[in-house]
């Protein structure tokens, strides 16, 4: 719900601008791959948020990064992003391409799918990692002094 009510202020200001604004042109901040495959852009959203959240789960667990863990997921968020805004506009989030496809239609729209299968996927094979114990199971990050 955020991110349609996001995008609706973004989309009314937008409006405002002299000479109009176009959505084609500008973006406006609405995910799609161009360049690359609809395979390339699904397997990256799906393998970025695994990534993603697999680093909040263990920097938030008992012994995780502690004071540090925002600092830990932040740093990993940019990462993703500045890996991954080429291949396919890099949301690893299916609220964050949901508000924007909503107003851009269009292309934007009919590849929305990928942007809540792919993470939903991702993020779902991350929780079944953490919770089996395949992933850093035991380990521990020793905490600043």
């Amino acid at each position: 719900l955020g991110a349609i009510v996001a995008s609706a202020v973004l989309y009314v200001i937008v409006q405002g601008k002299g000479g109009g604004y176009d959505v084609a042109a500008n973006g406006f901040a609405q995910n799609g791959w161009s360049a690359y495959s609809a395979t390339s852009a699904f397997l990256f959203e799906a393998v970025a948020t695994f990534l993603f959240v697999l680093v909040i789960l263990r920097a938030t667990a008992e012994g995780g990064a502690g004071a540090l863990a925002g600092l830990a997921i932040g740093l990993t968020l940019v990462v993703i992003h500045l890996a991954g805004i080429a291949v396919s506009g890099s949301s690893v989030n299916p609220a964050r391409s949901l508000g924007p496809a909503l107003f851009a239609g269009g292309t934007a729209l009919s590849q929305l799918w990928l942007y809540i299968v792919a993470p939903c996927l991702g993020a779902a094979a991350a929780g079944l990692a953490e919770r089996a114990g395949v992933i850093g199971a035991g380990e521990t990050v020793s905490q600043p002094a």
